[in-house]
């Protein structure tokens, strides 16, 4: 059984099902809620490249936070040890450089369940996830 579980959140009603199955599934390992600020959304560009101020920083690091609350008050009802982390940077990749660095055993993750040409020209965070992860990914509908 893991003893150590990453679960990404965002604001998808799949990342809150990811947190119920992990919850249900490993009820005595240590879940870590994730966050990432995808700051390239909010690109704004300069002559020297992407700006952002501080506030807009603090804007969108209150925001992550509450919804790492958010989930974890959705499972205070049960016995589980949660932690929370937020991250900015790139989905993907930030998660990945955090499984392989935090002793991550296994990796619990909501699909956005996009089809045909959406998924192709969007991608998946999750299917990038499972392609890079050093352990094992399930992906929850």
């Amino acid at each position: 059984m893991p003893e150590h579980v990453l679960v990404p959140i965002d604001r998808s009603q799949q990342s809150r099902s990811a947190l119920t199955f992990a919850v249900e599934e490993y009820p005595d390992a240590t879940i870590t809620l994730l966050h990432v600020i995808d700051v390239g959304n909010f690109s704004t560009y300069g002559t020297d490249g992407a700006i952002f101020t501080d506030e807009f920083i603090d804007q969108l690091r209150a925001h992550g936070t509450e919804l790492l609350d958010d989930a974890r008050s959705q499972v205070a009802d049960r016995d589980v040890t949660i932690e929370t982390e937020l991250e900015i940077g790139t989905p993907a990749q930030t998660i990945t450089e955090y499984i392989s660095t935090h002793d991550i055993d296994h990796v619990v993750m909501g699909s956005h369940g996009r089809h045909g040409v959406s998924r192709v020209l969007l991608g998946s965070v999750a299917e990038t996830v499972t392609r890079r992860s050093p352990v094992p990914v399930t992906i929850v509908r």
